[in-house]
């Protein structure tokens, strides 16, 4: 996608602060501290429309971004190991369950996870979720320019064999050297060309 314009619409942490429900919108979700402020940033061409950090839990409101004024992205926040008290997390939670169930313009989720890591109970209870709910998503395998591309495949198959899928299931992503953008693109203009409002 040619990207014209890319602006931060609002944050909202209930309905009533969602934006109308007037067109497509993806989110974005994953562990904190996976680069989902990068992975978006380089989607958009842009630097810093998305604040990135060095702290985990950055990411602590449901953020609307609107796109070429025809599709939102939604940022919304990392889950794991963010250094958050209880309270805040399950805050949290329950904010981003109420936006991904009652969201009728949310056509699909794309699910971040770091390549140098093993998915935790957190990814595969969240992709349950979203598979009970019927919300489809894709799995992104973020920071490929850290490993070499055989341990690229590598990793690959060691995730691909714990979360029980197809190793042909996902986007190897770099936003240093934007490797899986054109795929990753392709996928969400699927998701949102396929499924109009």
């Amino acid at each position: 996608m040619i990207i014209k314009s890319a602006e931060f619409v609002k944050s909202a942490v209930k309905p009533s602060q969602y934006p109308e429900e007037d067109l497509p919108e993806i989110a974005f979700a994953g562990r904190s501290n996976v680069g989902k402020s990068s992975l978006i940033n380089t989607l958009l061409n842009r630097k810093q429309l998305v604040k990135t950090g060095s702290t985990p839990g950055k990411t602590q409101l449901i953020n609307f971004f609107l796109i070429n004024d025809m599709l939102r992205f939604v940022d919304i926040p990392g889950y794991g190991y963010a250094k958050v008290p209880a309270p805040v997390r399950k805050k949290w939670g329950d904010m981003i369950e109420t936006y991904l169930k009652t969201r009728r313009t949310l056509k699909g989720v794309v699910l971040i996870m770091d390549l140098r890591r093993i998915p935790g109970p957190e990814e595969i209870t969240f992709m349950d979720w979203l598979n009970y709910y019927n919300i489809p998503f894709i799995r992104v395998l973020t920071k490929a320019d850290k490993l070499s591309k055989a341990q690229q495949k590598q990793q690959q198959m060691i995730i691909s064999e714990s979360l029980s899928t197809d190793k042909e299931g996902f986007i190897v992503f770099s936003a240093k050297t934007k490797t899986g953008k054109n795929p990753l693109w392709d996928a969400i203009e699927k998701l949102t060309l396929n499924n109009p409002l």
